[in-house]
């Protein structure tokens, strides 16, 4: 994202920075990376996971939300941190402190997970448009790509231009879901209950929970972070820095927990309207088609405009973060255009190709978990470096909450990817 903000705004900080602000004008000033990245765990592919959550197991899933929300908040807080103290973002980071061959590694499975965002994201927005205005799909995909294009071009205006516009297409997802809720019937004790009780109805659920990890906590949603906060403030000195830090830390929790939320909803929405009687709903498409008759017809309109502001600006923050992924490993940049049709090839293959749209989603999700482990071993290791952090490392007790987030995630791509290759797994019963 450009680091450009205008006079007005700059200023506005430092005056904050040097204590002559007050304290709710000091928050709204600061908010912004964290609300952008927080796009990410609301995604087209949360949609398409969530969905077949909802429908297949109801409420039983939704502790897989909250404990995938909890890693997210955590790593999202740690790209931040490591943005603010070091001026550099995660991708920079590695390309100067690793060898060459890991980071061109690194680099290739960054860009993969990258192609897999933008399938996720270019067909929800396609898939919303063609539902709600009757378009064929492959003309929801033009469209959503010009769209996203054309916000694209308002970055060069600064980022403040950028967060509020973002913003407001958050601020469409969480009220639609909000309205959802109320619309929805929801059997509120044994939401609960799912909240709180781990546990895999059976084997199959697992390949949901990764998905829902992988829709959750994104690879390029780390590496982003780090450069939403980079350069965003000049910071004087360290008291400075500490504020800065604080700040980010509160808007991380705030805009992370409202995606949790939002991610909490869209499953109860589901468990409500298709798990008893319609528990094979597995199609964001099917999904739609059946809230008519179920919940009414407001229900699916405001889920399919959910869904569009989901696949736009999460399609505008994936090329954000593929841009900086590419430059932050490589120094090479492309033209935004470009850059946008490299990585949604991908997608138009799979319309093209007439592959499933949601199936292909979560698939993408399960890519993405697997993709995931790269950007949070790495950024464990530069938190805790007190070369490059400084004062600001991390202590033992984030350290160890980070391994525990990370060896979760592994632990779950290494059973995924066992039950892939056809690997016998002891059987599981709920919790």
């Amino acid at each position: 994202m450009s680091s450009k903000a205008t006079a007005r705004t700059r200023t506005a900080i430092a005056e904050v920075l040097a204590g002559k602000a007050s304290r709710r004008r000091s928050a709204w000033l600061f908010a912004g990376p964290a609300i952008v990245a927080s796009v990410a765990y609301m995604d087209p592919g949360n949609y398409a996971t969530n969905i077949q959550a909802g429908a297949g197991y109801g409420y039983a899933l939704l502790w897989v939300v909250l404990v995938a929300n909890l890693i997210a908040m955590l790593f999202q807080a740690l790209s931040a941190r490591l943005g603010i103290v070091t001026g550099r973002n995660l991708a920079e980071l590695c390309r100067m402190h690793f060898p060459k061959p890991l980071v061109w590694l690194m680099w290739a499975i960054s860009e993969v997970a990258a192609m897999a965002t933008d399938l996720a994201e270019f067909l929800g927005g396609a898939i919303g448009l063609a539902l709600l205005f009757g378009m064929p799909l492959m003309s929801g995909m033009v469209v959503t790509a010009l769209v996203t294009y054309g916000i694209l071009l308002f970055e060069a205006r600064g980022f403040r231009t950028m967060e509020l516009i973002i913003g407001a297409l958050v601020g469409i997802i969480g009220l639609s879901y909000v309205i959802e809720i109320f619309i929805a019937p929801i059997a509120w004790g044994e939401a609960a209950h799912g909240v709180i009780s781990p546990g895999l109805p059976d084997i199959d659920a697992l390949t949901i929970t990764v998905g829902i990890i992988g829709a959750t906590v994104m690879p390029h949603a780390i590496y982003l972070h780090s450069g939403l906060t980079q350069n965003r403030v000049v910071i004087p000195d360290q008291a400075a820095r500490r504020k800065v830090l604080k700040y980010s830390n509160i808007e991380v929790v705030l805009a992370l927990a409202t995606a949790g939320l939002v991610n909490m909803a869209m499953v109860m929405m589901a468990a409500s309207a298709f798990h008893s009687g319609h528990s094979e709903v597995a199609e964001i498409e099917t999904a739609y088609h059946m809230l008519t008759p179920l919940l009414g017809s407001a229900a699916a309109g405001v889920f399919l405009v959910s869904l569009i502001a989901s696949g736009v600006s999460s399609s505008v923050v994936g090329t954000m973060a593929g841009q900086m992924i590419m430059q932050g490993f490589t120094t090479w940049r492309l033209p935004v255009w470009l850059r946008r049709l490299v990585t949604m090839i991908p997608a138009f293959a799979v319309v093209a190709f007439g592959v499933n749209a949601t199936s292909a989603l979560v698939m993408s999700q399960v890519v993405l978990s697997i993709a995931l482990p790269v950007p949070m071993l790495a950024l464990i290791v530069f938190a805790g470096r007190s070369d490059i952090m400084g004062a600001f490392r991390i202590g033992p007790v984030l350290q160890a909450l980070a391994i525990l987030g990370a060896t979760v995630v592994l632990a779950l791509n290494a059973v995924l990817l066992a039950q892939v290759f056809g690997v016998p797994l002891p059987a599981m019963g709920p919790g």
